[in-house]
């Protein structure tokens, strides 16, 4: 699927209408759509009052169109005007309401329209569509929060929820709540970035008769991870394959108190079908990671006193790198402070393999972020929002409300592949390109999970594919073994390790 901008949709429908359709045909055809999941829902519920709100423009002419055909249905149905209708076809579309649609003005009728909405079994949201740019004014404020205290009605947005800024995600002073969001042609950012998404409910894209070659045509903002990876397939392998040619990987990750990471992070490299693990580790957590993975080569490291791998024993991996490997890991529980930074900063500089840098790997190049510039080989960072902020001297809430213009940004300047981490998991390129991913849930989100992508990744990385597709798969194949995970145990049950297990079952038919 893509992810397409507001000025773009507005360019494909008048490209659309240029060639022959017409606007109106666009508009009956959306609020068809709308009314005909509408009445499927109300009949799975067993529900009867539909309220549907409906603004002055053309989201508010589609919300008429719901009405009008959801009447035909035979449902109870009442219109509730933030506004009278400004668009010619929203004013058209109000002009075909049949009577027996009830009509109620909110700016003159609140205290009756409050009623409606209080008794309503379901709520549709036709007021601001992707033009929105402000904050809701006072009394659509007071109409929105009315439908989003009836916790028991099933709430619609059509395209949007009202009050969300269609191109960022922005919520300036509330919004509506939707259980789901029935948006036309194709998603928009709204849909797949932070806040604006946990507002959005279940997402339904439908067409309106934009023709195919004008929606292929178009420009857009993201691509999803499933998009990408149903054009490009898991490289195949050959019949006299043998382990130098499945990809050597050289990962180096623990320290004293972390061992996890380095098992989990191997495992999962192990699990994604690289040739040769190469696990460099502290001397003092080797036996514990040793018994814990037992198809990789170990590298016992030189040791600092508190138990991280030894910077001036770096040579031995720098040899490695160079040599043997064709691809790198850095990061997985390493360790922090000076010992740490210089490590880092000396594999940056010195391997011309493809890298994966995370989790500790990223706070030891956020004190020195110029060594990005300097590497000699392609990278990427994995950083989950609290790293992303260290990473450009911002907060944390700052990254998730603006995640998809900083991580192209940063893609773009120091020429890294970066991958955003969190829910819907951004993947920006250093071309510009942005990958949003929808596969994976809240279950995820413990310690342990950064540390399966990382070695999923380096492991891509060593049998060959680039970084940018090597992070798209990874991710996406992350984020379903978590789902099915989620099925199995519970997303609250399962466990990073349980989807290392199910990795296993991922990739049986390739």
């Amino acid at each position: 699927m893509l992810v397409i901008e507001s000025n773009e949709i507005r360019e494909m429908e008048e490209r659309a209408v240029s060639q022959g359709k017409k606007m109106s045909a666009l508009m009956e055809q959306a609020g068809t759509k709308v009314a005909e999941i509408a009445a499927e829902i109300m009949y799975k519920k067993k529900l009867k009052k539909i309220c549907v709100i409906c603004g002055t423009g053309n989201n508010g002419g589609d919300g008429f169109v719901a009405a009008r055909l959801l009447s035909v249905m035979n449902c109870n149905v009442t219109v509730i005007l933030a506004g009278d209708a400004k668009s010619e076809l929203a004013k058209m579309n109000f002009n075909l309401l049949p009577n027996k649609v009830s009509v109620l003005s909110f700016y003159s009728q609140q205290i009756d329209c409050a009623g409606v909405i209080a008794e309503s079994e379901m709520i549709i949201d036709a007021v601001y569509g992707i033009g929105f740019r402000d904050a809701l004014d006072p009394l659509v404020y007071e109409l929105v929060q009315l439908c989003n205290d009836n916790k028991s009605a099933y709430r619609i947005a059509v395209d949007l929820p009202s009050g969300i800024v269609c191109d960022t995600g922005e919520i300036v002073n509330g919004c509506f709540h939707a259980d789901m969001t029935i948006t036309f042609t194709a998603m928009k950012p709204l849909h797949v970035l932070y806040p604006s998404m946990d507002y959005c409910g279940e997402i339904r894209i439908v067409s309106v008769g934009i023709p195919k070659y004008i929606y292929k045509s178009c420009r857009y903002a993201m691509k999803t991870t499933d998009e990408y990876i149903a054009e490009n397939t898991m490289p195949k392998r050959r019949i006299s394959a043998h382990k130098g040619t499945n990809g050597t990987l050289l990962s180096v990750c623990g320290s004293y108190g972390m061992a996890g990471a380095a098992v989990l992070s191997g495992n999962a490299a192990l699990r994604t079908g690289v040739g040769l693990l190469k696990q460099a580790v502290p001397k003092s957590i080797y036996p514990i990671v040793a018994g814990k993975l037992t198809e990789a080569v170990f590298i016992p490291m030189n040791e600092t006193s508190d138990g991280q791998i030894d910077v001036n024993d770096s040579n031995r991996l720098v040899y490695e790198m160079i040599e043997k490997a064709g691809a790198v890991l850095v990061g997985c529980g390493l360790g922090t402070g000076d010992n740490a930074t210089r490590l880092v900063s000396t594999l940056v500089e010195s391997c011309m393999k493809p890298m994966v840098i995370d989790a500790d790997g990223i706070n030891a190049v956020s004190t020195n972020i110029d060594i990005l510039r300097h590497a000699s080989g392609p990278l990427i960072l994995t950083p989950h929002p609290g790293e992303m902020a260290r990473l450009i001297q911002s907060s944390t809430t700052a990254v998730q409300q603006a995640r998809y213009k900083i991580a192209k940004e940063f893609a773009q300047e120091y020429r890294v592949t970066l991958v955003l981490k969190g829910a819907n998991t951004l993947i920006a390129t250093p071309e510009g390109s942005v990958y949003v991913n929808r596969t994976g849930n809240n279950g995820m989100a413990r310690g342990g999970s950064g540390d399966v992508l990382a070695g999923m990744m380096a492991s891509f990385l060593a049998q060959g594919m680039s970084t940018e597709k090597a992070a798209i798969f990874s991710v996406f194949y992350h984020g379903l073994a978590g789902d099915q995970c989620a099925a199995k145990y519970s997303a609250r049950a399962m466990l990073p390790g349980d989807m290392v297990d199910e990795l296993k079952f991922l990739f049986s038919n390739d």
